[in-house]
């Protein structure tokens, strides 16, 4: 109660001191934001905010990638899938089983659920606050300023959710001049969008308003093999109004209020196979299907899906002179509601209704400044909440009468972090880095199954997690780092537990030890922009999901358990070239190895084999961490008589990945003893994709401002196979599948 109380005071002391020194006057720092964003566009550098300090690219210690608007505009990107591709040793894939839902990966580190009650490897942080649930991370990226892929462990500036890296996403801001811009699009698929973004100053260089509006629907690219009628369709909206307040040259706020709805249905491909007991129930047609070409093909009962979710956001930046204040608060909440048939298969065997409710509020206070001429600085407290309940109903129909399983689960979390991040530029050419975070974290689980009431459970955990690295400058234009950081994710409560053990036996925390060493330059006389970077990640107490049979109800229930320890590593390799007038050459490399041990569970090995076994997952491979991914992008821009022509073609490849951690059914195991499994099911592994994309643009004028005609096609090659994957050893398996050929027409026009 009194780190409650102090936390109290901490928060309206801090946002006091905004307010009053707003009113003592100083240089702007939103002018001097704007300045740097300025000064990068004139000098070709980027300039990005990962360490929460606005400073170009190639002096940041850190691997990241940063994509800004134009580059999205110029591969007609759509969405945060699209990423995928741009930054190397990034996986992200579309979740089928939740509204807007994302599958985030960086550096093998991935949790693939869309339970509440879950912690994400990856944070998906936009306009300075962290989305604490992977239902809606599935971002549109049409209002983005830009996008910094940061990869690797972010514990010490980003927080607790930060094990395997952070997607941070900024929006435009305001502007005190009436403008905007509107574009349009029809694509296969019947798919079409509509989207506007409009700046209106409301007082001149005070208050700026900026309404937007997204809307994109499409009937889905699945067919049904029964109706013959597309299917998997969804119609999803976004809209909101953002507030600038800038009142002195030393102060501004910015709010954003918005709301995302979104309507979709879930559909899943049937993958189970001879010898599992749902194909002894389904059509012959329905079962031993393949993993590529048939996914396409649906036979279940198309479920509903509905979603919605308000989001607040309010920014204040304050420059008292010698320190800079910031404040970002966050509030966000969703409601959903979902049917799915997840035996995907007419014979309408396993159904599932979900309804889910989630709320956050998240607030962090931070200071920026200088110590000396040669140590700055940023120190910070931050404070989360969240509250969700689930209700789920499933039926089984393998027996008569079906068994129906009733589950209801509220759940909360609290997590209340300070922070501190250092430069100590300690001689020539050479800086120092070094910071930490306490975080300290508070969850607990209710849980009612079927009739019994399970009681309530509660776990707390703290953690430090240091950080420091070095770097040096052999010339301005050059920079060699190398950096130790330790990460760490809060244990919780399975949500999903259907037993008086699983849902109130907690699940620990996982830590993460990583050691990164690069090299960032321009060469060539700014011709050529080179990034290296090598790492070796140790993972301790891995938290994973696994599926185990349950006592009754539907036969099995898919827990969290600490697991053992990982180990990855890796380089990744980034370039962008400017070889020609125009001509802008890019892409990237990433090399990944992992190894799992001591990776000890229990399960099933067969539905017909009564009782569990031990089984020893460590010869497995670890889930979305394809050994290698590349990509390779070309941009030309041609000036003509009536405007502008921007090509555009870009080549990705992934290796393939496991989708998930499971027994592999098509091996032998002893009668006796533990189970040691060779390889995941591999039904479970995507094919190697090789992914064309393209697009043509012509910018031109008219009535004095800018117009644009943009062809499109992704996935040329169509290219198809699973986007996610699922077994249950001995009853049945699923699949969903990836984007094939899309291809389109935009219409834009800015003012």
């Amino acid at each position: 109660m009194q780190r409650i109380h102090a936390l109290r005071a901490f928060l309206q002391v801090g946002v006091g001191a905004l307010g009053v020194a707003a009113a003592l006057g100083a240089a702007p720092s939103h002018a001097q934001t704007a300045q740097a964003e300025a000064d990068g566009a004139s000098t070709g550098e980027i300039i990005v905010s990962a360490r929460r300090r606005e400073e170009a690219l190639r002096d940041t210690p850190v691997a990241i990638t940063a994509v800004n608007a134009a580059a999205l505009e110029a591969k007609a990107s759509v969405n945060i899938g699209d990423i995928m591709g741009a930054a190397p040793s990034v996986m992200i894939t579309q979740q089928n089983s939740g509204a807007a839902a994302a599958n985030v990966a960086i550096r093998g580190l991935s949790f693939a659920d869309v339970d509440k009650s879950f912690d994400p490897t990856v944070a998906v942080v936009v306009d300075g606050v962290f989305i604490g649930t992977s239902t809606g991370q599935f971002f549109d990226f049409f209002d983005i300023s830009q996008i910094e892929v940061l990869r690797g462990p972010q514990g010490t500036l980003f927080g607790r959710n930060t094990i395997g890296g952070v997607i941070n996403i900024r929006r435009t801001r305001p502007k005190f001049e009436f403008s905007g811009k509107v574009e349009a699009s029809y694509g296969n698929y019947d798919t079409w969008a509509t989207r506007a973004v409009v700046n209106i100053p409301i007082i001149d260089d005070v208050l700026a308003i900026k309404p937007f509006y997204f809307h994109n629907q499409t009937d889905g690219y699945y067919r049904h093999g029964i109706t013959g009628e597309r299917t998997g369709g969804s119609n999803a909206e976004n809209f909101g109004v953002a507030a600038l307040l800038q009142p002195s040259s030393n102060f501004d706020a910015l709010l954003t209020l918005e709301k995302q709805v979104q309507d979709f249905v879930p559909v899943n491909s049937n993958i189970s196979k001879t010898g599992e007991v749902f194909c002894l129930l389904e059509p012959a047609n329905e079962c031993n299907r393949n993993t590529t070409t048939d996914l396409y093909t649906v036979f279940g009962t198309p479920g509903t899906s509905h979603y919605e979710s308000p989001a607040a956001t309010l920014e204040m930046n304050l420059d008292a002179g010698a320190v800079k204040f910031t404040s970002v608060t966050g509030y966000r909440k969703s409601d959903e509601t979902q049917t799915q048939d997840f035996d995907g298969s007419s014979a309408d065997i396993y159904f599932s209704a979900r309804s889910q409710t989630y709320r956050q509020f998240s607030q962090e206070l931070r200071a920026a400044g200088k110590i000396s001429d040669s140590l700055d600085y940023v120190v910070g407290g931050y404070f989360f909440k969240s509250r969700y309940s689930l209700q789920q109903r499933t039926r089984i129909t393998l027996f008569a009468p079906p068994a129906i399983a009733e589950q209801d689960n509220i759940g909360h979390a609290r997590s209340l972090a300070f922070f501190g991040d250092f430069n100590w530029a300690f001689a020539d050419s050479w800086r120092l880095s070094f910071g930490g975070r306490w975080t300290q974290d508070r969850k607990q689980n209710m849980a009612r199954i079927d009739a019994s009431q399970f009681p309530n459970a509660t776990v707390s955990n703290s953690k430090f997690t240091p950080k420091i690295g070095i770097d040096f400058h052999p010339t301005p234009d050059m920079m060699l780092y190398a950096s130790w950081s330790r990460g760490y994710r809060s244990g919780g409560f399975s949500g999903r537990g259907t037993t008086l053990f699983s849902a109130t036996t907690p699940y620990g925390p996982e830590t993460v030890d990583s050691f990164e060493g690069g090299f960032k330059g321009s060469l060539l006389d700014g011709l050529l922009e080179l990034n290296v970077a090598a790492f070796l990640a140790d993972y301790k107490n891995l938290q994973q999901n696994t599926t185990i049979p349950a006592q009754g109800g539907v036969g099995s229930e898919t827990i969290v358990t600490n697991v053992g320890s990982a180990k990855l590593k890796g380089i990744e390799v980034e370039f962008t070239a400017h070889p020609a007038q125009g001509l802008t050459l890019s892409g990237s490399l990433g090399l990944l190895d992992n190894s799992l041990k001591d990776f000890i569970s229990q399960g099933a090995i067969s539905a017909t084999v009564p009782g569990t076994r031990i089984i020893d997952y460590s010869n497995v491979s670890m889930i979305y961490a394809p050994k290698s991914t590349l990509s390779l992008n070309a941009n030309y821009k041609v000036p003509t008589g009536f405007g502008e022509v921007v090509a555009n073609l870009g080549y990705r490849h992934i290796s393939p990945y496991d989708q998930q951690i499971g027994l592999d059914a098509t091996a032998t195991y002893p009668a006796t003893g533990t189970i040691v499994v060779p390889r995941n099911d591999p039904r479970v592994r995507s094919d190697t994709q090789d992914l064309l994309d393209a697009s043509l643009t012509t910018r031109f004028d008219l009535g004095g401002h800018t117009a644009r005609i943009t062809a499109f096609g992704r996935n040329l090659l169509d290219d198809r196979g699973p986007n996610a994957a699922f077994t249950v050893a001995g009853l049945w398996s699923f699949s969903s599948a990836r984007e094939p050929r899309t291809y389109g027409v935009i219409l834009g026009y800015e003012f």
